[in-house]
C-alpha cells in the first residue's frame, strides 16, 4: 500500500512539472515583428513553422523523459512484485543490458597525465628531422658522378691499421604484385629464383642470400617436396640463407594502419615458426616511398635488433652522407629513454639496383652487374659493359671495384661496408647465379690474396654486415648498451621522398582511394571477427559440449583474411600503384575477405547470443543472422540490405567491436516507416524514420535508434511493424541556389520551410551549426562555453604541370595552386531534421557532401560528420581536394598521425613546392592554435595538407591521364564512385603544449571518435526462415577497458598439426597517449584511466584465464617476467602482446 501511494506522489509531481514547463516553453515564443514592420507572409508562416516544430520538439523530449520515468516506474513495480521481469517477445535479460549514465566529467587519474606533459628536452647527440627540414636549403647541385651528392676522396694508406671489411649481399626485390599480380609473378619469376636458390647456395658454401617476403615463400614452400625443404632448412642453419624482416610482405609505410603493418608481421612470424624455426633479427625495407618510425618501434618491440632503409629524400640521404649519420640508433620522438631504439643503416645513393650500391659512380658499377653481360637481355645506360672476370683483367678489375667501395665506406664511420647485389626479380635463372657469383668470387679471391690491398670482402647476409659492425663499434651484439655510443640517436620520419628534382611522392597518399577505404574496412571487420571468434571457442570449451560450431572452417577463413590484407599493405598495392587488372586482383581478395570474415562473425555472434547452446545449428547457405548492408562487387560501394519487419518481433542483434560501453546510432533499412524498436528489457526505444532517397519502392525507410552496447558485447533489439509516438519522422526541406524548392514525391514525411536566405540551423546538446543556404560557410558553436568558430568547406581542384614530367599514380605534380570547384549548375541542398540526427546534403556534379550532427549525448554527439561521395570519373588531369578553412591561428604547423599510431609535427615550407607540403594521413590531421585545436579524423588514408594559417586540404581523389616514368606505365583511369567519411572534431584547449616539442598527442575524445568512425556496430537480423529460438545478450567483460588502453587484436593461434586452432591466442593490447589539457566534460564515455595496468581475470564476466604470458610483439621471443601475470601493465605509446589461453 505505501508503495502504490509512494508512485501516486510521484506520478503527480511529474504532471505538475511537465504543465509547467509546457507554460514556460509557450511563454518563450518569441511575438517580435519584422524590423519594417513589414509582414512577409511566406517568412513569418516559416518562422511559426519553425515554433511548433521548436515546440514539438520540447514536447517529445517531454514524452521522452516521462517515457524514461514510466518504464523506471513499471521496472521498479515488475522487480518488487517478483525480482524478475519477463519481457515480450523471445529475449531474455542479460546482466548488462542497460548502460549506466556517463559520469559528467571523465575520471582521469593525475598520475596519466604527467608522460603528455612533460618539459621536451632533446638529446645532446641527437638529430632530429624538424631540425634537418628546417636546416636543408634543398638546392639540387649537380654533384658531379654521384649526382645528387658530392666528389669523395680519399688516402691510399688509410685502410693500413685496420682492412676495410666487405659485405656483398645478394638479393632478390619480389613485388608480391605490381605489374603482373602476385601467382603470376610467382609462376613467370618467384618460384624459379627459389629453386635456382636451393640448387646454387648448395654448389659453394661461401655463397649467401637474403629473402624477405613470407607470402611469396609460403607459397612456394607449399609447392616443394620434403627433400627440398630438407636443403632449405641446412642452408637457414648454416647461414647461407638468411629471412629478413620476414614480414608477409614489404609493405608500405604511408597509407598503412598499425593494426596491419602488425597483422602482417605476426602472419610471417608465425608461418616461420611452424616451419622453419626462424626468428629473423634485421629488417630490410628498399623499396617503400618513405619511411616511418612507427615500423622501427614495430620491428624493435618484434625482437629485431637492426634495420635498413633507402628511399629517403635525396636531400637528405646527401645531408647525412655529409655528417656521416646515414647509420643511427633510430628512436621514437614520445620515447623518454632508449627503450624503443633500433639499429638502422640508410643506404646512401638514388637505388636499391646494383649500379647505385657499389659505390658513387653508376657508369662504374653498372660495369659489375654480371647480368648485364654484352649479349643478355638487358645493358648498361651508361653504354661501358661489364667484362667477364679473367685472370687477364682480374688486377684491374678489383681495383676499379674497390675505388667504389673505398669511397662509399668514406660517408660512414666505421671500416665496415655494406654492397647489396640485386635487383627486382633478380636470379630468375641459373645463368644469371653463376655469371654474379662466379665473377665476384674470382674479385674476392684476388682482393683477400693482395695484403697490401688492406681489403677483406666476402658474400654476406644483411645480418652477418650487421654483427661485424657492432662488433667493430664494441657495440653489444644484438642490443643497443654500448659502453662508448660511436652512432647517433635519430629521431622523426622520413615523408614526403623525393627521388630527384621537385619529383615529390605524395601522389601515392590518395592514389585509388576507392580501395584505400575497402582495407579499412576490412580492418574493422577482420578485427572484430577475430575477437568473437576467440571468445566463442573459449566459450566453448567452458560448456563443453560438442556441437556444430565449424571452428576449423572459420580459422581457415580468417587465416585466408589476414594473407588478403597483409598482402594488401605490399608497397604496391594499398599506394595504388598496381596495373588495372592488378589493382582488380587485389580487389577482389579484399572483397572475398570481407565476405568471409563476415560469415565468421554470424556464426561466432549466433553461437554467442544463443540462450540454448543444445539448439545451435550451422547452416552456411542459410546462416541464422543476416548481416545489415551487402557489397554487390569488388569495385562497388556497399548497399544497405532492407529487412522485413512485420507484426511478429524481429530480432536484431548488434555487436560492439570496441572494449569501451558505447551507445552509437544504428541504422538499418526496413520495409515500413511504421515501426517500434524495443531493447532487451522489451522498452520501446526512441527511434527516428528517415526517407531513403536511393531507392525506388517508396515503402522502405531508413530506421534509426541510439544502441547501448557493452564492451566487446552482443545487444538484442526487437523491430516491430506499428504505430510508436516514440518512433518519430524526419521532416525535410530542399534548397537550390539559396531558394527553397518543393519535392512532389515525398510520401509520409514532411517537408518545412523557412525564410529564404536564412542560414539552415542544426544542432545538439554539444554543437550548433549554422549553414548557409549554399552550404559552404558555417558557423560551428560548442555549447559547453558558448565560443563560436568560422568554418568553411569548400571543394578544390588541381591539375597537373604542363612540363614533361606530370602527375601519376606516384607523383603529385601540379600546375599551380588548386582553384575553387564551381560547378556550372548550383547544386540542390537537402536538409533533415529529425529526433536523433540532422544533416544537410548538397549534391554537386562530381561530389555528395553530408554533413551530419547526432543528437547523441556523449562521443557521436561531439563532432560533425561528413561524407563525400567523389566521381570524377568524366574529367581529365585533374585531383579533387575537400578544402576547411577555419579562423583558427595555427600559423605554419599542422600535425598528421603516422599509420594511426603516433602524431608527427609538420610545418608547411616556403622553401619546398606545393606538393611536398603534402604528408600521408592515416586516421587523423588536426591544427591549433592556443585556444582550440580542431582535428579531422579519417575512416581512410588520404594525402593531406595545411598550405594556409587555419586552413586544411585532404585531397580525396584523382584521375591522371599519363605515367610518371616510376616503371607503372600507364595513368590512373581507373576511378571509382568513392565515398570518405570523416568527423570534424572542435574542442577547447586548457593547457597549450610548447610549440617546440617533437611530438603531439590527441584527446581521449579524439581517440575515441576516431575508434567510434572505424569501428561502428555491427547489426546483424535474425534470419526470417529461422523460427525464433530464445536469445540472450552476451557481455564478455564486467566493465569497460581503461580509455587508454586499446584491444588491438585477439587472435586466434594456429595449433601445431593441421590448419585450425589451438587454445591460445595473441591478446594484443596498446596504450594510447593523450593530451589531458581538453575538456573531459560530457564525453559520454564510461571508462576511467588506469596508470595503464589491467588486471585481466576481474575484467572478465564468465571466462577465466587459464594461462597468460608475455612475449614479443609477434610472439618469436617469451619474456621472463617476476611480475604478476594476471596483472597486465603497459607504459604510455607502448604496444605488448601476451599468449592467452581462456577457459
Amino acid at each position: 500500500m505505501k508503495l502504490s501511494r509512494q508512485f501516486t506522489v510521484f506520478g503527480s509531481a511529474i504532471f505538475c512539472v511537465v504543465v509547467f514547463s509546457l507554460y514556460l516553453m509557450l511563454d518563450h515564443i518569441d511575438h517580435s515583428k519584422n524590423p519594417n514592420g513589414e509582414r512577409i507572409q511566406n517568412g513569418q508562416l516559416g518562422i511559426l513553422q519553425d515554433k511548433i516544430d521548436h515546440l514539438e520538439r520540447l514536447l517529445a523530449e517531454n514524452n521522452e523523459i516521462i517515457g524514461n520515468i514510466r518504464d523506471s516506474v513499471i521496472n521498479l513495480r515488475e522487480t518488487v512484485k517478483d525480482g524478475k521481469m519477463f519481457p515480450e517477445g523471445n529475449m531474455s535479460q542479460g546482466d548488462l543490458e542497460l548502460l549506466p549514465p556517463a559520469p559528467a566529467l571523465l575520471p582521469i587519474h593525475s598520475e596519466d597525465c604527467q608522460f603528455t606533459a612533460r618539459t621536451y628536452s632533446k638529446a645532446a647527440d641527437g638529430v632530429q628531422m624538424l631540425d634537418v627540414y628546417d636546416l636543408l636549403s634543398f638546392d639540387n647541385l649537380d654533384g658531379g658522378v654521384w649526382k645528387q651528392g658530392f666528389d669523395i676522396s680519399y688516402k691510399d694508406n688509410e685502410w693500413d691499421n685496420e682492412p676495410l671489411q666487405v659485405f656483398v649481399v645478394p638479393h632478390s626485390h619480389n613485388d608480391p604484385g605490381w605489374l603482373k599480380t602476385f601467382d603470376d609473378y610467382y609462376r613467370d619469376q618467384t618460384q624459379h629464383i627459389l629453386n635456382n636458390m636451393v640448387v646454387k647456395l648448395h654448389e659453394d658454401s661461401r655463397r649467401k642470400m637474403i629473402w624477405s617476403e613470407i607470402s611469396y615463400f609460403s607459397k612456394w614452400w607449399d609447392n616443394i617436396d620434403e627433400q627440398k625443404r630438407d636443403a632449405v632448412r641446412r642452408l637457414i642453419e648454416s647461414g647461407q640463407l638468411e629471412v629478413a624482416t620476414g614480414g608477409w610482405v614489404m609493405p608500405d609505410e604511408a597509407n598503412t594502419h598499425y593494426f596491419a603493418l602488425i597483422d602482417q608481421l605476426v602472419e610471417g612470424h608465425q608461418w616461420l615458426e611452424r616451419n622453419l624455426g626462424v626468428k629473423p633479427k634485421t629488417g630490410w625495407a628498399v623499396d617503400p616511398f618513405g619511411h616511418t618510425p612507427t615500423q622501427a618501434y614495430l620491428l624493435r618491440q618484434a625482437g629485431l635488433s637492426n634495420m635498413l632503409i633507402q628511399r629517403v629524400h635525396y636531400s637528405v640521404k646527401k645531408h647525412f652522407a655529409s655528417q656521416k649519420t646515414l647509420e643511427f640508433f633510430w628512436r621514437q620522438n614520445w620515447d623518454q629513454d632508449s627503450s624503443s631504439d633500433i639499429l638502422c643503416h640508410m643506404m646512401p645513393f638514388y637505388s636499391y639496383d646494383v649500379p647505385h650500391t657499389c659505390g658513387p659512380d653508376p657508369k662504374i658499377c653498372c660495369q659489375f652487374d654480371f647480368k648485364r653481360l654484352p649479349g643478355g637481355r638487358i645493358s648498361c645506360p651508361w653504354r661501358i659493359p661489364p667484362q667477364a672476370i679473367t685472370d687477364i683483367n682480374v688486377q684491374e678489375r678489383a681495383q676499379t671495384l674497390l675505388d667504389q667501395y673505398r669511397k662509399k665506406s668514406k660517408l660512414f664511420r666505421t671500416n665496415v661496408l655494406l654492397a647489396p647485389l640485386g635487383d627486382d626479380f633478380r636470379y630468375t635463372e641459373a645463368v644469371e647465379w653463376d655469371q654474379q657469383f662466379e665473377n665476384y668470387q674470382k674479385l674476392f679471391d684476388y682482393m683477400n690474396s693482395h695484403p697490401e690491398l688492406h681489403v677483406q670482402a666476402q658474400f654476406g647476409t644483411i645480418s652477418d654486415y650487421f654483427e661485424a659492425l657492432r662488433k667493430s663499434t664494441g657495440m653489444d651484439p644484438v642490443g643497443i648498451n654500448v659502453g662508448q655510443l660511436a652512432l647517433p640517436v635519430l629521431s622523426g620520419d622520413f615523408f614526403t621522398y623525393a627521388d630527384r628534382d621537385d619529383h615529390y611522392w605524395s601522389g601515392y597518399f590518395t592514389s585509388r582511394p576507392f580501395y584505400k577505404r575497402l582495407d579499412r574496412v576490412l580492418e574493422s571487420h577482420l578485427r572484430a571477427a577475430e575477437v568473437l571468434y576467440s571468445l566463442t571457442l573459449a566459450n566453448i570449451q567452458k560448456y563443453g559440449q560438442p556441437n556444430d560450431y565449424p571452428a576449423v572452417d572459420n580459422y581457415k577463413l580468417l587465416t585466408e583474411a589476414r594473407r588478403n590484407l597483409g598482402l594488401f599493405q605490399h608497397h604496391d598495392a594499398i599506394t595504388g600503384t598496381g596495373k588495372d587488372w592488378v589493382v582488380v586482383d587485389y580487389g577482389t581478395r579484399l572483397f572475398h575477405s570481407i565476405l568471409n570474415v563476415k560469415r565468421v562473425i554470424v556464426s561466432s555472434a549466433h553461437w554467442l547470443v544463443l540462450k540454448d547452446k543444445q539448439t545451435y545449428f550451422h547452416d552456411p547457405s542459410n546462416p541464422f543472422l543476416q548481416m545489415d548492408d551487402v557489397q554487390p562487387s569488388q569495385d562497388a560501394l556497399p548497399r544497405k540490405i532492407i529487412f522485413e519487419v512485420h507484426e511478429k518481433p524481429r530480432l536484431l542483434v548488434v555487436y560492439n567491436p570496441t572494449e569501451q560501453a558505447r551507445m552509437s546510432m544504428v541504422t538499418v533499412y526496413v520495409t515500413t516507416p511504421k515501426v517500434r524498436v524495443l531493447n532487451a528489457l522489451g522498452h520501446v526505444v526512441r527511434a527516428q524514420v528517415s526517407a531513403m532517397w536511393n531507392d525506388a519502392s517508396h515503402t522502405a525507410a531508413d530506421l534509426s535508434f541510439v544502441a547501448q552496447a557493452a564492451p566487446l558485447g552482443l545487444s538484442v533489439y526487437q523491430l516491430m511493424e506499428g504505430m510508436e509516438p516514440r518512433t518519430e519522422a524526419a521532416k525535410y526541406m530542399f534548397l537550390q541556389d539559396g531558394r527553397q524548392i518543393s519535392i512532389s514525391e515525398l510520401e509520409h514525411f514532411r517537408q518545412f520551410y523557412q525564410q529564404d536566405a536564412a542560414p539552415v540551423h542544426i544542432e545538439n546538446p554539444h554543437l550548433k551549426l549554422s549553414i548557409s543556404t549554399t552550404a559552404a560557410l558555417w558557423k560551428m558553436r560548442l555549447k559547453e562555453d558558448d565560443s563560436e568558430h568560422l568554418v568553411k568547406v569548400e571543394f578544390v581542384l588541381y591539375g597537373t604541370t604542363s612540363n614533361k614530367d606530370k602527375s601519376g599514380a606516384y607523383l603529385f605534380l601540379p600546375d599551380k595552386e588548386a582553384t575553387i570547384y564551381s560547378p556550372s549548375q548550383p547544386p540542390v541542398v537537402r536538409v533533415t531534421k529529425g529526433p536523433l540526427f540532422s544533416e544537410v546534403t548538397t549534391t554537386f556534379m562530381h561530389i555528395t557532401h553530408t554533413l551530419r550532427l547526432y543528437n547523441i549525448q556523449g562521443v557521436e554527439g561531439q563532432s560533425v560528420e561528413i561524407c563525400n561521395t567523389v566521381d570524377i570519373r568524366g574529367e581529365t588531369n585533374r585531383e579533387i581536394a575537400m578544402r576547411i578553412t577555419s579562423d583558427l591561428n595555427s600559423k605554419d604547423r599542422f600535425f598528421t598521425d603516422l599509420n594511426g599510431y603516433q602524431l608527427q609535427p609538420r610545418k608547411t615550407m616556403a622553401k619546398l613546392p606545393l606538393q611536398a607540403n603534402f604528408y600521408p594521413m592515416t586516421s587523423m590531421v588536426y591544427l591549433q592554435d592556443s585556444s582550440a585545436r580542431l582535428s579531422l579524423l579519417t575512416a581512410q588514408s588520404l594525402g593531406a595538407a595545411s598550405l594556409k594559417s587555419g586552413q586544411l586540404e585532404v585531397i580525396m581523389d584523382r584521375r591522371l591521364n599519363q605515367d610518371d616514368n616510376r616503371g607503372l606505365g600507364q595513368g590512373v583511369l581507373d576511378n571509382k564512385i568513392t565515398a570518405n567519411s570523416f568527423r570534424l572534431l572542435l574542442e577547447k584547449r586548457s593547457s597549450a603544449e610548447e610549440e617546440t616539442a617533437p611530438y603531439s598527442y590527441p584527446s581521449i575524445l579524439s581517440h575515441m571518435s576516431y575508434m567510434y568512425l572505424n569501428h561502428p556496430l555491427i547489426s546483424m537480423a535474425v534470419n526470417q526462415r529461422s523460427d525464433n529460438p530464445s536469445l540472450t545478450p552476451y557481455s564478455p567483460l564486467s566493465a569497460s577497458f581503461p580509455c587508454d588502453m586499446h584491444l588491438v587484436n585477439l587472435r586466434a593461434i594456429q595449433s601445431k598439426e593441421g590448419g585450425g586452432p589451438s587454445e591460445q591466442a595473441a591478446l594484443i593490447l596498446h596504450r594510447k597517449g593523450f593530451d589531458c589539457g581538453f575538456s573531459n566534460r560530457n564525453t559520454g564515455l564510461l571508462c576511467t584511466t588506469t596508470r595503464g595496468k589491467i588486471h585481466l581475470e576481474k575484467l572478465l564476466t564468465d571466462l577465466k584465464v587459464k594461462s597468460i604470458t608475455p612475449v614479443s610483439l609477434s610472439l618469436m621471443h617469451t619474456h621472463n617476467s617476476d611480475a604478476d601475470p594476471q596483472e597486465i601493465s603497459l607504459k604510455p605509446m607502448e604496444i605488448r602482446t601476451y599468449r592467452l589461453q581462456l577457459s
